[in-house]
Parts: C-alpha cells; sequence; structure tokens
C-alpha cells in the first residue's frame, strides 16, 4: 500500500494540481476517479489552498482526499448557472483590487465579491490602484468610495505602480499570511504583485481597445510563497461576479452596516425591501447607509446578474 502523505495545492489547471509537501517539493498530482462522484456541485473539487492527502506512485500523485477548509470563496459558474466555481480555500486576508479608470470597477462587482467573502467570514482590503492616472473629479470620487468602504470596516490602500505608493503599506498587511489576489481584468492585479515579489514575472495584459476591459492573463489560480515572509494566491481575471442565489432574508447578514441593524427591525426576516418598521430602510433615508450598497443588496436579493450602476458615483 503506498504512504499517503499531506500537501498544499498551489496550481490547480482543472485535471492536474501541483500539491506542495513540507519539505517544500512540489509534485503533479490527479484525482482518484471515485474522489469526483462525492456529489460536490462545483467546477472544482480541489482548490489553490486546499490541504491534501496523495499518494504517490514512480513520480506522479493522486489526491484520495481533502482536509475540512476552514473558508473558500466561489463564484457563479460563467457556463453553469447553478454550479459553483471556487475561487480559493483556506484564506487569511483578501485583496480587491480595484480602478476608477481604465476599466473602472463597478459598485456592483466590488459588492458582490464582499459578500462572498463576508459570507465565510473572511477579512477583505480593497486596493484602489492605478491611482497616478486619477484627474481631481475621479481624486475626490475615490476618496468618497474609500471613505464608504473604511466607515463600514473594510481598511483601503491606494497603490500606484509608477510611484510606487502604496506597496510598503501592503507588504506589511501581506506578511506571513495566505493573502488572496483578486480583480477584475485589467486593474492591474499582475503588475501589483510583480512590483511587490518582481521574482515571479507574472505575464500583464494590455487593455482591450473595444470595451476597455482588461484582457485574461492569469489563466489558472496558483500560489506563490513571498520573500518578506507568507503565501499569495493570484486569481484570473474575473469580467463578472455572479453569486449562487442566498435566501432573501440572510443576505443582509453580508453587509455589515445592515447587519449591526437587523435587531432593530420589526420582523426578525425583514428582507428590507417592502416590510414596515424596518431600521435598514430607515437608515437609508437618514444617509446612514449609502445608495449604492443598498441598491446593490437589491441586485442580490433579486438575482440580478448584471453589471450594477455606479450608483454613487452619478
Amino acid at each position: 500500500m503506498p504512504n499517503k502523505e499531506e500537501g498544499l495545492v498551489i496550481k490547480s489547471t482543472g485535471s492536474l494540481y501541483l500539491v506542495r509537501t513540507e519539505d517544500a517539493t512540489v509534485i503533479e498530482c490527479k484525482l482518484r476517479g471515485k474522489f469526483r462522484l462525492q456529489g460536490i456541485k462545483t467546477t472544482n473539487p480541489i482548490t489553490v489552498g486546499d490541504i491534501v492527502f496523495f499518494e504517490r506512485q514512480q513520480n506522479q500523485g493522486f489526491i484520495t482526499a481533502i482536509k475540512e477548509r476552514k473558508n473558500y470563496i466561489y463564484r457563479k459558474s460563467i457556463n453553469l448557472s447553478k454550479i459553483t466555481h471556487i475561487i480559493a480555500a483556506n484564506i487569511d486576508v483578501a485583496f480587491l483590487v480595484v480602478s476608477m479608470v481604465e476599466p473602472r470597477t463597478p459598485l456592483g462587482f466590488i459588492d458582490r465579491f464582499l459578500v462572498a467573502a463576508e459570507s465565510f467570514r473572511i477579512k477583505t482590503m480593497l486596493i484602489f490602484n492605478k491611482i497616478d492616472l486619477y484627474n481631481s473629479e475621479t481624486q475626490q470620487k475615490c476618496r468618497q468610495l474609500q471613505q464608504l468602504y473604511e466607515s463600514i470596516g473594510y481598511e483601503c490602500i491606494s497603490t500606484s505602480i509608477l510611484t510606487g505608493q502604496g506597496m510598503g503599506l501592503l507588504k506589511e498587511k501581506m506578511q506571513h499570511q495566505i493573502s488572496l489576489f483578486s480583480g477584475q481584468s485589467g486593474v492591474g492585479k499582475s503588475s501589483v504583485i510583480n512590483l511587490l515579489e518582481p521574482n515571479l514575472h507574472l505575464k500583464i495584459g494590455d487593455i482591450s481597445d473595444y470595451n476597455n476591459k482588461g484582457k485574461h492573463t492569469t489563466t489558472f489560480a496558483e500560489m506563490f510563497e513571498l520573500s518578506f515572509g507568507g503565501f499569495i494566491i493570484d486569481t484570473p481575471g474575473i469580467k463578472e461576479f455572479g453569486l449562487i442565489k442566498y435566501k432573501k432574508e440572510e443576505v443582509s447578514h453580508y453587509f455589515p452596516e445592515m447587519l449591526k441593524l437587523l435587531s432593530e427591525c420589526r420582523f426578525n426576516n425583514c428582507t428590507h425591501t417592502h416590510e414596515p418598521l424596518c431600521a435598514v430602510k430607515q437608515a437609508l433615508e437618514d444617509g446612514l447607509i449609502a445608495s449604492s450598497r443598498y441598491q446593490n443588496y437589491l441586485g442580490i436579493i433579486q438575482n440580478e446578474d448584471i453589471e450594477l450602476k455606479d450608483w454613487m458615483l452619478e
């Protein structure tokens, strides 16, 4: 009988997995056939960040089991609406890279990502990249957004590849952590990572002239060890962030500013849409909850798969 070994999945290509053992050896693994039949409704039953058990047969490994995950983050599969795609697992902190220009990240995308992270209690920070490209109007809008998300409890970091602004703080936040980097295509995610860890030489793409959106450069999620301590998970750029439908009464649990008001609503299953004596709707009227957040909340409970309007920026 082959001996079972334990390792960390550092890359997934759909059918092949690179697994890092305790002595930093990397072995190429496949899944045992039976593993696929466990009823996991995801496009990828194993993902980067998973701790797995595998058996070696010559130079090939075969994954036989997976350790229970402390968390993971997923989105709706692009082609299979009722199936999820797990982005990564066992994350200490997620960094969502966004931009106000070339291309502009919709607020609906930001809020959907934050809901997915909140649902598994994953700490998330927002990186506002390309700030050297912002004019005075865009800078003001950026400050507004940062003040909004910081008031909710999300730390925001402004970064520039050109000037290096924010990189020291970003390194400090990532040190000794397993960090997930995500964002829409074209926001400069790979460029930020390359500046943080130049030896990685991640491929950088151009912006498409047709729709001003980024071209995909990262094909598969992959984990890298950082020279300053910790690991980073680089993920493919995402054009849209679809959520598997949540129960309407639970979505507000993943909006921190709404969660703290739930006990003040008249009904404990309040959806904050039509019910009387709703503390969330009252806070919205009083300006204590941002209109952009509430509109994106409505889009989620209505299961709208659209790039929601940038309500606050109009």
